[in-house]
């Protein structure tokens, strides 16, 4: 069996989740939207730094459900600023009420999880790289989808980002081809976007 992918490194919150998570197609809107936000929350940041903290997350934004975060406004702003379980940055808290906004307009004209997905045609691109060193950190596709997010009214989800969503939600699979990962998520990802 191949080593993981480096990235993972030896936490166990961080092994558990690129063992049971990351690259697995994930098919469900509001699941979607809420590792959206949480990439954008990340932006300068590293990521087990928001691993460590997604129960926060989850309690302070209302189990990330876009329809109650949008109808939010300055007094919640307030109260997460507030909590210290969470990331207190008052550009990225106000748009995640934005981006719920976002999401609900997408959502109801066509499915936020059809929009994301059918820029890959509904199947994960299958990257097939070497080492981590292959792996870029943005593409034209994670370019094409930020500007449209952008457009759409979503706030912190540059190329960079978007494509760190895509690797983590399974619209890539960038795990290393000696990743005992690969194969298995790649065979998930045969079966497609579900219907």
């Amino acid at each position: 069996m191949g080593e993981r992918c480096a990235w993972a490194g030896s936490d166990p919150l961080y092994v558990a989740y690129h063992d049971e998570e990351w690259g697995v197609p994930d098919y469900e809107g509001r699941a979607l939207w809420e590792k959206l936000v949480l990439d954008g929350f990340q932006a300068g940041l590293s990521w087990i730094t928001i691993l460590r903290k997604r129960e926060n997350f989850r309690a302070a934004f209302a189990g990330f459900d876009p329809e109650v975060i949008a109808g939010w406004g300055e007094p919640e702003v307030q109260r997460l600023l507030a909590d210290p379980g969470i990331i207190r940055h008052r550009g990225k808290i106000e748009a995640t009420i934005g981006n719920a906004r976002a999401f609900r307009e997408i959502e109801a004209r066509q499915g936020f999880a059809r929009f994301l997905w059918d820029y890959v045609d509904g199947a994960p691109l299958q990257t097939r790289r070497a080492t981590m060193a292959d792996v870029p950190a943005q593409t034209e596709l994670s370019q094409r989808i930020s500007k449209d997010l952008k457009k759409a009214g979503f706030r912190f989800c540059g190329p960079t980002i978007v494509y760190a969503f895509m690797q983590a939600v399974g619209m890539v699979n960038d795990h290393v081809l000696h990743c005992p990962c690969h194969d298995p998520v790649a065979e998930i990802g045969k079966r497609g976007f579900p219907g």
